[in-house]
């Protein structure tokens, strides 16, 4: 009902739809029926990376010659959305978390670094994982603490990192240093490898995505070659912040199909429980929550693909990619509460999605950017 297909949208031809039905398959075959399984035990199977890679989604957007997919915005879509059917985003934030870790690697990393790193991420051998915030400090990434300093063919890091996705099992990990003096201007991106002397993990327990390992990095006098630096010293600042733009518009479809999930789940129960002799569908304000949430959702899809299709012209909106991602974790968060109480007691209980999807809604209006920065970035861009 709520979504946009080949015959009424302009935007997916029949190569989207027919990764689409790949996805649907993969996700209904290997996801959806082990979700709370995963979710209680606090991880997900190792083995759930090759399986992705063998569908092609791990390697959606990069480069053909390491192993990836040529995909376009739309085609990102299609991927973020089939996976949140599971209302699973534990699951898909760690096994997606290489969409975050590995760009700047395939953008700025040395030739033979990509070539034996790429393949290996994006064949589900081996995860990747962006390593940013800190204990200090979140969003300011400008004024992060964690330091490298040059000696002779390595860097010496010292410093922390928390609430990385994947931390407590990634082999790559793309992290944001302090190589020069204060500022933006000062920050690089190094390479990390998981097994790297001096580098710990201490693992997150966190309020939903309990099936996505999370962590604090410490890194103690680590020493990482020199050729492990992405693009040039001081160059760091401006990857992240083309990555961010990515990550916002990922999170913004998710945040969108798992709004979706609610609504679909909630229409299905509202007309199947009874109360005073009649399925609660039948009572009007029942349907009016179902409305209002089935038209939020529709907005936001309608404003992501929109972006989406600006993207592809060559645009580049940053105010409104703020903007969309807000949009689309208040419609998330709507959308779950209102599913949880159409539920009632059912929805108050483990096992269902509607009540992991309510467990995680704060995460996605947290990560990437929390909704206050997504408002100042974008009034900024507004020249206010």
């Amino acid at each position: 009902m709520l979504e946009r297909t080949k015959a009424n949208s302009p935007f997916y031809n029949a190569d989207h739809e027919a990764f689409r039905d790949v996805m649907r398959r993969f996700v209904t075959r290997e996801i959806e029926p082990y979700a709370h399984e995963w979710d209680e035990a606090g991880e997900f199977p190792r083995a759930l990376y090759a399986k992705a890679a063998e569908i092609g989604l791990l390697g959606l957007g990069f480069p053909e010659e390491y192993g990836g997919v040529a995909a376009d915005q739309f085609m990102k879509i299609v991927a973020s959305q089939e996976l949140a059917r599971a209302g699973a985003g534990g699951v898909s934030s760690s096994l997606m978390s290489h969409t975050i870790g590995s760009p700047p690697i395939a953008r700025a990393a040395r030739p033979e670094i990509k070539a034996r790193v790429l393949p290996e991420v994006l064949s589900g051998k081996k995860i990747s994982a962006l390593a940013i915030t800190e204990p200090s400090g979140g969003s300011d990434v400008a004024n992060l603490r964690t330091k490298a300093r040059r000696d002779g063919d390595h860097y010496v890091v010292s410093g922390e990192k928390t609430f990385i996705t994947s931390g407590m099992r990634a082999d790559y990990l793309t992290v944001a240093v302090r190589t020069g003096g204060e500022g933006a201007g000062g920050v690089s991106l190094l390479l990390i490898e998981g097994d790297t002397p001096g580098l710990s993990r201490t693992k997150l327990k966190k309020m939903g995505w309990w099936a996505s390992d999370t962590a604090t990095l410490h890194f103690d006098e680590c020493r990482v070659p020199v050729e492990n630096l992405l693009g040039e010293e001081g160059q760091g600042f401006k990857l992240i912040m083309h990555n961010f733009n990515s990550e916002r518009m990922g999170m913004a479809a998710s945040c969108t199909a798992y709004a979706r999930v609610c609504v679909e789940d909630a229409i299905a129960y509202a007309k199947e429980r009874q109360t005073f002799g009649r399925p609660i569908a039948q009572h009007q304000v029942i349907r009016h929550k179902l409305v209002d949430m089935a038209q939020k959702v529709a907005a936001s899809q309608a404003m992501l693909e929109m972006l989406a299709w600006r993207l592809g012209q060559g645009e580049s909106p940053v105010a409104e990619i703020c903007m969309m991602k807000n949009q689309a974790t208040q419609t998330m968060a709507f959308c779950a509460s209102e599913a949880v109480q159409i539920f009632g007691g059912a929805g108050f209980m483990r096992g269902i999605k509607v009540e992991r999807i309510y467990r995680e809604v704060k995460v996605n209006a947290i990560g990437g950017g929390t909704e206050e920065i997504m408002k100042d970035l974008a009034s900024r861009q507004m020249g206010l």
